[in-house]
């Protein structure tokens, strides 16, 4: 077991604030159009069948995720959805990532940008922190839902990589082809999960923030993650001493 990040278990408490304010439904309809686009069959589009997954989790009804697909297959109109990864600094010099789903380039990019500089921090070029994250599946897991040893000779034996101690919680990260599996084999153990991204930019080093650069820093991933076309927000940020204070 590596060394834990918080980072994680403040994103998924971010995303059940999220569900609440019910935006993780307009976030989800715009996953499976995007990715129905591979094909509207999910038993051939794993991209697709990870997302109506997600999304009957949040009993997002039946009739909206059909629609979605059609849109993304082409058999509806309004398909048209723009992916793009922003890179750049928060307050403190932590890396960020900003995934978004736009129907308008021009006006997501320049939103994006300003909040950046609004909230104190830069915008950067392509490429510029991609680097230090790596793409995997991340599922969280509450700690009073499963015993360590168990869970981890579960998920080791389904093909994860590792699992991590979260603070509150057990985040295992896997291969992105693995995602499946292992949560295949979670479900079937009847472990209830707190959420599950097939795919995830997992930072490979933290950088430690306190006081007002931490504070600063999630003023800035509550900005992206309020705008309407942000998918995920990403960071390499330690934020213990924040929750410390807290």
């Amino acid at each position: 077991m590596s060394g834990h990040s918080k980072w994680a278990t403040i994103k998924h408490k971010k995303a059940a604030t999220d569900a609440k304010r019910g935006k993780i439904f307009t976030r989800l309809i715009k996953e499976i159009t995007i990715a129905a686009r591979g094909g509207g069959d999910p038993d051939g589009n794993p991209r697709l069948r990870t997302a109506i997954a997600a999304a009957k989790g949040v009993s997002m009804p039946s009739d909206n995720i059909k629609k979605a697909i059609m849109r993304g297959t082409g058999e509806l109109e309004g398909g048209q959805i723009d992916e793009i990864m922003f890179e750049g600094y928060g307050p403190g010099g932590a890396a960020v990532l900003v995934g978004v789903a736009t129907d308008n380039r021009n006006r997501t990019v320049s939103e994006i940008r300003h909040l950046f500089g609004k909230m104190g921090g830069n915008l950067g070029e392509q490429g510029s922190v991609a680097w230090m994250f790596e793409r995997r599946s991340l599922i969280v897991i509450e700690k009073d839902k499963a015993d360590e040893d168990t869970l981890m000779n579960l998920v080791l034996e389904a093909g994860a990589e590792d699992m991590r101690d979260g603070g509150d919680s057990w985040e295992v990260i896997s291969d992105v082809s693995a995602h499946e599996a292992v949560l295949e084999a979670i479900t079937k153990a009847k472990i209830e999960t707190v959420s599950s991204e097939a795919i995830s930019m997992i930072p490979k080093n933290l950088i430690a923030l306190e006081g007002k650069q931490a504070q600063s820093m999630m003023k800035l991933i509550d900005a992206m993650e309020d705008h309407d076309d942000v998918q995920n927000v990403w960071s390499n940020g330690d934020f213990d001493s924040l929750e410390d204070e807290e």
